[in-house]
């Protein structure tokens, strides 16, 4: 399969990645994002906020390096790893602030998409970049661990008592925007590695986002399951959305690749994006996949 656009211009668009707990796969969905809109034939540029892991960085490199050893182009986007050291941070956060909002508005005078993968955890930078998203996607775990970041529980109940930080967070840029005459942040809380299996948890929590989705406004999506098929795509830079034929893989594709595809066009059909999936696969593919 391939990706192509609808017809018709567009302005360049900011999809952000944020979660304030590590962990939730940010980097993993941000590559994803990405590579979906380079196979559609988009411009894309890519920023990497968080400079001390800085897990979307390598996945890229590690992208570029397997492209080359295969001798194929996978298609790269225009990467940025933004450090606040970059934007002379001895001079404050405005610098900082100033520093990337200038690195953003300049690669969108030369591509489609931005993606922006945050860091995992507060931040002026994070803050910035929350305010600019026109999609905000947050990757949630499916426990209610990872669900303290948007909400708080009723222990006995397990009933929705209110917003936490992260969640707070994002109401506050998104008023920010608003205020400023611009579109409110069009939210998508993906529901991350989710278990193959019906549980009790997996419903309260289920329900517990169905709640507060309504008192946020944002949008609940369930995203990818827990597959082993995606920690093997990180070393080589590969993604679910690559043409996953035996030369790409280095192996023969199995269902699980087939499957984590099918997830990961699910997510962008959410998105909006104006995508349409296309299937080009040859005779020969369809048979390695099976």
């Amino acid at each position: 399969m391939s990706f192509e656009t609808t017809a018709g211009a567009r302005t360049a668009r900011t999809i952000v990645v944020g979660n304030e707990k590590g962990g939730s796969g940010k980097s993993t969905i941000a590559m994803h994002i990405a590579v979906a809109l380079i196979k559609a034939g988009q411009r894309v540029a890519t920023f990497d906020l968080d400079a001390r892991q800085r897990s979307f960085t390598r996945y890229i490199e590690n992208r570029r390096a397997w492209a080359q050893h295969i001798g194929r182009d996978l298609g790269m986007p225009n990467h940025f790893s933004f450090d606040a050291a970059d934007g002379a941070a001895s001079e404050g956060e405005t610098a900082g602030s100033m520093a990337l909002t200038a690195a953003i508005e300049a690669a969108a005078q030369a591509c489609n998409f931005i993606v922006i993968d945050t860091p995992g955890h507060d931040g002026y930078l994070t803050r910035l970049a929350h305010a600019m998203a026109d999609t905000l996607v947050t990757p949630l775990n499916d426990s209610f661990v990872d669900f303290d970041v948007l909400g708080t529980i009723d222990p006995e109940t397990f009933a929705v008592t209110g917003a936490s930080h992260y969640a707070e967070m994002v109401q506050e840029a998104r008023g920010k925007r608003t205020g400023e005459g611009k579109s409110s942040t069009d939210w998508i809380v993906l529901r991350n590695r989710l278990s193959m299996l019906a549980s009790r948890n997996k419903r309260f929590v289920g329900e517990a986002i169905d709640e507060l989705a309504q008192r946020l406004d944002f949008r609940c999506v369930d995203g990818l399951a827990e597959r082993v098929v995606f920690r093997e795509f990180y070393p080589r830079g590969l993604t679910a959305v690559d043409d996953l034929n035996a030369s790409t893989l280095g192996t023969r594709p199995t269902m699980s690749h087939a499957t984590a595809r099918m997830e990961m066009n699910a997510l962008l059909d959410s998105m909006n994006l104006n995508l349409v999936v296309a299937n080009d696969e040859t005779p020969a593919e369809k048979r390695d996949a099976a």
